[in-house]
């Protein structure tokens, strides 16, 4: 019996929906098989999808054809079920800038109000610190679950782990996945240095959008501007807002009701979604919305979203809420979940780190530019330490600290000191002259 037909059978014979983990161990079939087959048995119409993420479960829609009038169905879930029927029997849509005007910062919500604050609450970092630390603080994981989740979303073959090696050796890209991989490494990179002293700007997020998509356009002049191109989004009814006039004057509209919304879980909601639905770009918009979404974090200093875990199915049910039918209801399930998985991941990072060292803490741009200097200049460590204004005591102290910083410093780790990795990988190479 064909693996579609095993599938549909196990299904009616549960009681409840099923998840495609349960259905892979009773069919004995491997999970990628089963979700291949279960997406096709959906977009035919024969199972129904519901949930999203880990918790997705499927039904048979038999099953569910008579409705009990007892059960509340959800908004997300009726959401779901419009979009799973044909593409062809759902109403075809342009962009509603209603959407957007009707929102007004810190009285209309697109997350449920307590549900921001929660989230806020759980994942704002303790203590009052500048601008951009949490995520300073997590850099490292952050670089490589934020890359590698969001090129996943568009299609990247490389795995977490090949995502790490491919930026622990520094080696300069060899292929479209691999420039899409170092472009969003630079990219976070970029926003933990600009955000602290700009915030959140156009041009911020058109420099953002820049790096995303550096060799991924065949016209460079597609890099950060508004595009002047008809961009269309497959699988959906929904066509983007196509004047450049318009896209422009929405693009800063968003940014500036982003600005001004006092919750950063709610702002960096707003900017995901809408951001996401305008299309400003040529090419890149989801992946710069969700680097995008980092920055109210990053701002006030909350846990970031690296969109770990987040399946690619379940992503594109939350987009074509928002495209056709402007309904947030299944991408505020999903952003709630992959910011809870967020909060609790960097929530451990940094109790693994353990309490900080206050002389550290306060001698850290100090420590920054004179590693810049002997890396970049090949001064010696006693030439760089003439500079600095210190008593005895706190300079013997400096100078360990400083010699511990250039021992474990590698191509990997180079971008809190705002080195590349090329200069970085050169200096070990002439071996770490200081």
């Amino acid at each position: 019996m064909p693996v579609k037909d095993n599938i549909l059978d196990a299904v009616r014979m549960k009681d409840k929906p099923v998840s495609s983990s349960e259905l892979a161990q009773a069919l004995n079939v491997g999970k990628s098989t089963i979700k291949r087959h279960v997406d096709v048995l959906v977009r035919e119409g024969s199972l129904l999808r519901q949930g999203i993420g880990k918790a997705t479960r499927y039904s048979s829609v038999t099953a569910v054809a008579i409705p009990d009038e007892s059960v509340e169905i959800s908004d997300a879930q009726a959401l779901l079920t419009y979009l799973q029927s044909p593409l062809t029997t759902r109403e075809i849509t342009g962009y509603v800038r209603e959407f957007v005007d009707s929102y007004i910062p810190n009285k209309t919500f697109l997350l449920p109000e307590d549900l921001a604050q929660t989230l806020l609450n759980e994942g704002r970092m303790a203590g009052q610190q500048p601008a951009g630390t949490y995520a300073r603080k997590v850099l490292e994981p952050l670089l490589v679950d934020l890359s590698w989740s969001s090129s996943r979303l568009e299609g990247n073959t490389y795995s977490l782990l090949a995502t790490e090696e491919l930026f622990r050796s520094g080696m300069d890209a060899e292929d479209l996945d691999a420039v899409m991989l170092l472009n969003h490494k630079q990219a976070i990179e970029f926003l933990v240095d600009a955000v602290p002293q700009y915030g959140l700007t156009a041009a911020v997020i058109s420099n953002l959008h820049s790096i995303l998509m550096r060799d991924l356009l065949s016209d460079s002049t597609g890099l950060g501007s508004i595009r002047t191109k008809i961009v269309n989004i497959s699988g959906t009814t929904y066509t983007p807002l196509q004047t450049p006039v318009l896209l422009q004057d929405m693009f800063e509209t968003i940014i500036e009701k982003a600005r001004k919304i006092k919750n950063p879980v709610e702002s960096a909601f707003f900017l995901w979604v809408n951001l996401a639905y305008l299309q400003p770009f040529e090419d890149g918009n989801k992946r710069t919305s969700r680097l995008a979404a980092n920055i109210p974090l990053m701002m006030y200093n909350s846990a970031p979203l690296s969109f770990l875990d987040a399946e690619p199915t379940g992503y594109a049910y939350a987009m074509m809420g928002i495209y056709e039918k402007q309904d947030a209801s299944l991408a505020a399930e999903l952003f709630e979940f992959l910011y809870r998985r967020s909060i609790k991941k960097y929530a451990v990072t940094l109790e693994a780190m353990g309490v900080p060292d206050p002389f550290r803490y306060r001698h850290r741009e100090t420590l920054n530019e004179v590693i810049c200097h002997i890396v970049r200049e090949r001064i010696s460590i006693e030439a760089a330490m003439t500079s600095i204004t210190l008593d005895e005591n706190e300079k013997n102290q400096f100078r360990t600290l400083l010699q511990e910083e250039l021992r474990i410093l590698e191509v990997y780790n180079c971008a809190r000191y705002h080195l590349s990795m090329g200069l970085v990988k050169k200096w070990i190479e002439d071996g770490r002259p200081q």
